[in-house]
């Protein structure tokens, strides 16, 4: 047995996460010269890669559709914890941080981290299929909780401008809360089957059958370098971020890139994973990944910053512009036409990619 654990704590998945930390540490707070962003940066990726195969560890042992929220909720919950770390250091610089960093995390899962996954199910087997009871149910509740958290506050009176009052945040971060574990309910205990993966020939897969599951002390080994992994790829991307904002202003892109750009970094484990599971057939997985990721980035990320306002002074911009409303609603009239057949071609993946596209031009050109 110590022969394995040791063996185990060889892989270079075990050390880079604990190295990534090691350089977090040593760089927090700091302003880092070109060598030191440069071997950030490969820590980074490092981390990144690792954080999918512990991930993967996990997800095998406990089964769909629990491996898919693991993964989810640990990226988010780290998120949380950047946005409000960010909130407290630069209270004057953030005031529609959390609402862009969200918007960001949305229009990337349901429309890259889906459409790309759209896409590689479907090159590699003409259609990808999925189940379209939890998908659709999934879709539901990401855009009632985007609507209540993200449009709302354009249209309410109580305060000036994209905010809610504080008794109106109260409300939308217990809804929004509500919602989510709500959802959980639904796709871990009374419809868990609406998650489960299916291949293009119909079959229902409970669990991997060509693999043996991971041993108890391996999973939890993966589960403790996972949340390693993903707090090294959130440090790493927050040290790296001044060097990003500075391209970015040379380029003379707008400030709120740079929240888009972090936002990408810290939505690659999810990316990777949705991808790998496409590629083996398992397109509700990814699915599971994509939506569950995007409804878990609201409804965590607006209770804890209903939370954290208490004490940070400033208004809290939470209001999407036209713009972004526009592209909200067209995200998810698109993401109804392709989840009600429950199966999709090319074609809906590369739609989903073009929103993403769009987004991303107009974040760069508003």
């Amino acid at each position: 047995m110590n022969a394995k654990i040791g063996s185990y704590l060889a892989r270079w998945t075990a050390w880079i996460p604990v190295l990534a930390v090691v350089a977090l540490i040593l760089t927090w707070g700091r302003e880092l010269p070109a060598p030191l962003v440069i071997i950030s940066g490969t820590l980074l990726a490092g981390a990144v890669l690792a954080a999918v195969h512990h991930a993967e560890v996990v997800a095998h042992k406990v089964g769909e559709p629990f491996g898919s929220l693991v993964l989810a909720v640990a990226v988010t919950v780290i998120e949380v914890a950047l946005i409000v770390t960010l909130m407290i250091t630069g209270p004057e610089k953030s005031q529609a941080l959390a609402r862009d960093t969200v918007f960001a995390a949305v229009m990337i899962t349901c429309n890259g981290i889906l459409g790309l996954s759209l896409l590689v199910g479907a090159v590699r087997r003409r259609f990808a299929v999925f189940n379209p009871e939890g998908t659709g149910g999934a879709l539901a509740a990401v855009a009632t909780i985007a609507t209540l958290g993200l449009v709302l506050p354009s249209f309410t009176t109580s305060r000036p401008g994209a905010q809610f009052s504080p008794a109106q945040l109260a409300f939308a971060a217990v809804a929004s809360l509500a919602l989510y574990l709500l959802f959980v309910l639904v796709q871990t205990h009374r419809h868990r089957d609406y998650f489960l993966p299916i291949t293009t020939a119909g079959k229902v897969i409970e669990e991997e059958d060509h693999l043996e599951p991971p041993t108890g002390r391996a999973a939890m080994a993966s589960l403790g370098f996972l949340l390693v992994a993903l707090v090294a790829v959130v440090g790493l991307a927050k040290g790296v971020s001044p060097a990003i904002e500075t391209g970015v202003l040379k380029a003379g892109w707008p400030p709120a890139v740079v929240g888009l750009v972090i936002a990408l970094l810290v939505l690659l484990p999810e990316t990777i994973a949705a991808v790998r599971a496409a590629a083996r057939d398992r397109i509700q997985t990814s699915l599971n990944l994509a939506l569950g990721s995007a409804m878990a980035s609201i409804g965590l990320t607006i209770p804890a910053i209903a939370i954290a306002m208490i004490w940070l002074p400033g208004p809290l911009l939470l209001g999407l512009g036209g713009t972004q409303m526009v592209l909200l609603a067209l995200t998810v009239v698109v993401g109804t036409l392709t989840v009600v057949p429950g199966r999709a071609n090319v074609l809906q993946g590369g739609i989903h990619l073009s929103l993403l596209a769009v987004f991303l031009f107009l974040a760069a050109s508003p």
